[in-house]
Formats: C-alpha cells, structure tokens, sequence
C-alpha cells in the first residue's frame, strides 16, 4: 500500500471535482446497488497513465452537460477493500487500474481498461466518456 501522504495529491485531482471517495467495501455496495440510475468508478492509480491521461480524461468529462447520476473513485494500492469490491462489478474483466466503470442500476455497462487507457490522449478518454455518458446516463425528456 502506499502512504496517504504521497497519493493525498492523486486522490485530490478528482475529489475537488466532485468525485466521492469510496473507501470500503461497504462504500461501494451502497453507491453500485443501492442506488438507482447511473454511477461512474473511477479506478484512481499512481502509475503515469491515470495521471497524465485518465484523471484529466474524467475532468474534461465531467463538463459535458450529461453526466453520470453519481460520480465516484477507488483507489488501488491504498484502499484495497473498496477497490476488490469495485472490480467484482466489473464482471467478465480482469483487475484493472487505472479503469472507468459506468454502472447502471447496479449492473454494468461501460468499462475502459488500462490498455485503452495507456494509448489515448486526455481529450480522446474525454470524448469517448461523454459518448457513454450521452448513450447511457441523458434522461429523456418529459412529454406532457
């Protein structure tokens, strides 16, 4: 595990974004199943990927007009109970980090691993976030 003192700045990067930590398993049960519509899960890492291209993929996402019901983060190599957790949604992938899971209703339905990661630029992780959040998270509009 790595102390806090060296990833507290890592963590930062997306928590002043908005994004909601979660540090246990329970955490993660609470924000995955047990509440509706759609929750992101940023799979947060100190590896060079998830500084340089994934955290400012999700924050150029995160300005788009559609997001995500809920956004929130793990982080492997610090909270590894909330992050084995996270990873057991993530069914049919292998572990992953840095990753981002769209989850709705519990189940999931949009997930970008490391490999897609590692070979993308900030912007492009970004366009294809805002693609999964217009596919996935937009709400249809009310007819009366």
């Amino acid at each position: 595990m790595y102390p806090e003192f060296m990833i507290a700045p890592m963590r930062e990067e997306l928590t002043r974004l908005g994004v909601r930590e979660l540090r246990t398993a329970e955490d993660v049960d609470e924000a995955i199943t047990k509440t509706n519509g759609t929750t992101m899960v940023v799979v947060n890492s100190v590896c060079g990927c998830a500084a340089g291209k994934a955290r400012p993929g999700v924050a150029l996402a995160l300005q788009h007009s559609v997001k995500p019901d809920q956004v929130t983060t793990v982080f492997a190599g610090a909270d590894t109970e909330a992050t084995e957790r996270a990873r057991s949604y993530f069914t049919g992938y292998p572990p992953s980090s840095p990753a981002i899971a769209l989850m709705k209703d519990g189940k999931l339905i949009y997930l970008m691993e490391r490999h897609q990661i590692e070979n993308q630029e900030a912007g492009a992780i970004a366009g294809q976030l805002t693609s999964a959040f217009d596919k996935h998270c937009a709400t249809e509009a009310v007819v009366d």
